[in-house]
C-alpha cells in the first residue's frame, strides 16, 4: 500500500513540474532561453536558400531577422535567430509539436492545415504552374494529360494536379532539387509548384534560358507563416511584425530586393497584391 502511495506521489510531482513546461507561451519560452527558433527551406529561391558563399539567405530569412529585432526591442535582451531547415513533410509537425517557434518559406494557408496549425496573415501571392524545357510543345495544363509530370509530394501542387489533369502521370520528388533534376534529365516533361518558385528554379539552372514557366495559375498559392496553435499573442506579435514592415515601407523595399527587376527572381507585385498587402495592415 505504501509502495503505491509512493507511486501515486511521485507521479502528481511529475505532472505538477510538466505543468507549467506544457503551458509555457513561444513568447515566454523565448524569453527564458533568448532564442528564436524559426524553420525555413534551404532551396526555396528567392525565400530561404544557400547561395555560393554557403550563407543561408532570402526574403523569408530577412523577414525572420526583423522578427528577431522586434523580440529583442520587446523584450529588452539580445534574442539569437536559430534556423532549422524544413521540408514540405516536417515543417507543419514540428511547429506542431513546438520544436520550432514558427516557420516561414515558402508555405500555403490552407483551410486544410488551419486544422493543426495556426497561421499568420499572407505575405506572399502566386499559384500553381508548370516548368518545362523550351520547345516542349506544353503549354497549358491540358498538353500534359498521359505524360509525366512533377511535384513535390504532399504539396498543395500536387493535390491541384492531381484534381486538374487526373490524366496526368503524377510523379512525386521529397524537394524541388530532385523534381528539377528530373526535368533536366528528360525523365519528366514537366515538374509543377508555385510560379515564384519555378521562376527561381530556372534562373539558377546551368542554362536558364533553356526553361520557361507556362500556363495560368490553376491554384491559388498565398504564403503565410505557421506558428503554433492556441498561441494568439505570438500569432500577433509575428503579424505586428510584418503590418509594422508594411507600414514603414520596408516590407515593400525587401520585396524589390528578392524579386524586382535587380534581384535574385523577377516577380513583379502587381498593384492588385500592392493593395492587399497595405489593406491587411490593421490601424494602431
Amino acid at each position: 500500500m505504501r509502495k503505491s502511495l509512493s507511486v501515486f506521489l511521485t507521479v502528481l510531482v511529475m505532472l505538477a513540474s510538466a505543468a507549467p513546461a506544457l503551458a509555457e507561451t513561444v513568447l515566454e519560452k523565448i524569453t527564458r532561453t533568448g532564442v528564436l527558433t524559426a524553420g525555413t527551406r534551404t532551396a526555396s529561391i528567392p525565400f530561404a536558400f544557400i547561395n555560393e558563399k554557403n550563407e543561408w539567405i532570402g526574403f523569408s530569412i530577412d523577414f525572420l531577422e526583423a522578427v528577431r529585432a522586434r523580440l529583442e526591442k520587446k523584450l529588452g535582451k539580445p534574442i539569437k535567430l536559430d534556423k532549422k531547415e524544413v521540408t514540405p513533410q516536417t515543417r507543419i509537425p514540428l511547429v506542431a509539436n513546438r520544436t520550432i517557434d514558427l516557420e516561414c518559406g515558402s508555405t500555403t494557408y490552407t483551410r486544410g492545415r488551419d486544422e493543426t496549425v495556426d497561421f499568420t496573415i499572407n505575405f506572399f501571392f502566386t499559384g500553381s504552374q508548370l516548368l518545362v524545357k523550351k520547345g516542349s510543345g506544353i503549354k497549358t495544363l491540358a498538353d500534359v494529360a498521359g505524360k509525366r509530370v512533377g511535384a513535390t509530394q504532399g504539396t498543395t501542387n500536387e493535390k491541384a494536379l492531381r484534381a486538374q489533369q487526373p490524366r496526368a502521370d503524377v510523379v512525386t520528388f521529397m524537394d524541388h532539387a530532385a523534381g528539377f533534376l528530373a526535368l533536366e534529365q528528360g525523365k519528366i516533361v514537366a515538374y509543377v509548384t508555385d510560379g515564384i518558385l519555378l521562376a527561381g528554379l530556372a534562373a539558377k539552372a546551368r542554362s536558364p534560358k533553356d526553361y520557361e514557366v507556362v500556363g495560368d495559375f490553376f491554384s491559388k498559392d498565398p504564403y503565410s507563416c505557421i506558428v503554433p496553435e492556441n498561441d494568439s499573442k505570438w500569432r500577433d506579435f509575428v503579424n505586428h511584425a510584418l503590418m509594422e514592415l508594411i507600414d514603414s515601407g520596408k516590407y515593400f523595399e525587401m520585396y524589390d530586393k528578392w524579386f524586382g527587376e535587380k534581384g535574385v527572381v523577377a516577380y513583379p507585385m502587381s498593384a492588385q497584391v500592392r493593395n492587399y498587402m497595405l489593406m491587411q495592415s490593421m490601424p494602431e
